[in-house]
């Protein structure tokens, strides 16, 4: 009688628990945006969360948490009871902690991501009065003229030093390379003559783009780009980058790891069917963001990838801090 009357408990503890995950959310959630207000993660995130919580039946109380690179917010969430009133809306940053030395964390060991949105295009643009109109021109123009071009960074594992890291991976870059704190700085800069050549996600060069004030000697993807229809792939000139691609920034949700796998696919299918929404189709069309739409195994594959390729990148361009060996990143 014992033994029956305990196994009628857990089976009433059982259908008690699983109400409760039904009910999520209960409460406000707290959406901890890694990056500061009017950035690129702010905007994206700000877009597609309402549309988010009209499906949840939910408030996400959404905050912006900078510092470190991202690390700050990433490190809050982390501390944070895995029970989905809690997200990080972040970018692709924590997946380059590990050799970059700011953390031992990353979104595949620590998280759960509930959905990668979207993901930036690079290119690289010069300014418009530069002697070069492609990058195979640039190439036999440095190759002519060593250590002459001045190639705009913003400090390593930023995503200009990568781009530069991936472009040097296949072919010489005798250049000078000027830092700057930020791409906004190194893009005013390269508008006004003070530099030459600067590697650039396409949304945040894209007014200065159709303004004339500077030109796009190519698309660093595999793939046409809509935005700039007249722009050819790196891959048609230079086809061993194809091994890289696709490559960009990204944004995304995610939970700690452990998070009941109810409340991950609640917040998932909230923020996939959110992102279907006009508004955010078109955000995403004005900034020249391409959707990625992964959640689950997909998103994590996805990211598994971009870690490998930008990992080994940095480490071969000898920025990083720590071998991705270390940590078990294999070679892509």
């Amino acid at each position: 009688m014992k033994l029956k009357l305990f196994g009628a408990v857990s089976v009433a503890a059982l259908v008690i628990a699983g109400a409760a995950l039904a009910e999520y959310p209960e409460k406000e959630i707290q959406g901890i945006i890694q990056w500061g207000a009017g950035g690129s993660t702010d905007a994206v995130m700000r877009a597609v969360t309402p549309h988010a919580e009209d499906i949840l039946g939910g408030k996400v109380v959404m905050q912006n948490m900078t510092g470190g690179v991202g690390a700050i917010a990433t490190k809050y969430t982390m501390i944070q009871p895995a029970d989905g009133y809690t997200v990080l809306m972040g970018a692709e940053n924590p997946m380059l902690y590990k050799v970059m030395g700011l953390g031992k964390f990353d979104y595949n060991s620590d998280f759960e991501p509930v959905a990668l949105l979207a993901r930036g295009v690079p290119i690289l643009v010069a300014r418009p009065d530069a002697p070069y109109n492609s990058f195979r021109e640039l190439v036999d123009y440095m190759a002519a003229h060593p250590d002459e071009v001045k190639f705009g960074s913003t400090g390593p594992g930023g995503l200009p030093s990568v781009v530069t890291a991936m472009l040097s991976a296949e072919v010489d870059l005798p250049a000078t390379f000027v830092p700057y704190d930020g791409d906004g700085p190194a893009l005013t800069a390269l508008q006004g003559g003070a530099i030459d050549v600067m590697p650039a996600v396409l949304g945040a060069a894209l007014e200065g783009i159709k303004g004339g004030r500077m030109k796009v000697l190519t698309l660093v993807d595999a793939t046409p780009n809509a935005a700039i229809p007249d722009v050819a792939p790196i891959t048609e000139d230079f086809p061993g980058y194809g091994k890289y691609l696709p490559w960009g920034p990204f944004f995304g949700v995610f939970v700690k790891a452990g998070t009941p796998e109810e409340v991950v696919t609640k917040l998932s299918n909230a923020y996939l069917e959110g992102a279907k929404a006009p508004d955010f189709v078109e955000l995403l069309d004005n900034r020249a963001y391409l959707p990625l739409n992964l959640t689950g195994d997909a998103a994590k594959e996805y990211m598994a990838k971009w870690q490998s390729v930008t990992s080994w990148l940095v480490q071969d361009a000898g920025i990083a801090k720590t071998s991705p060996e270390e940590f078990g990143i294999p070679r892509p």
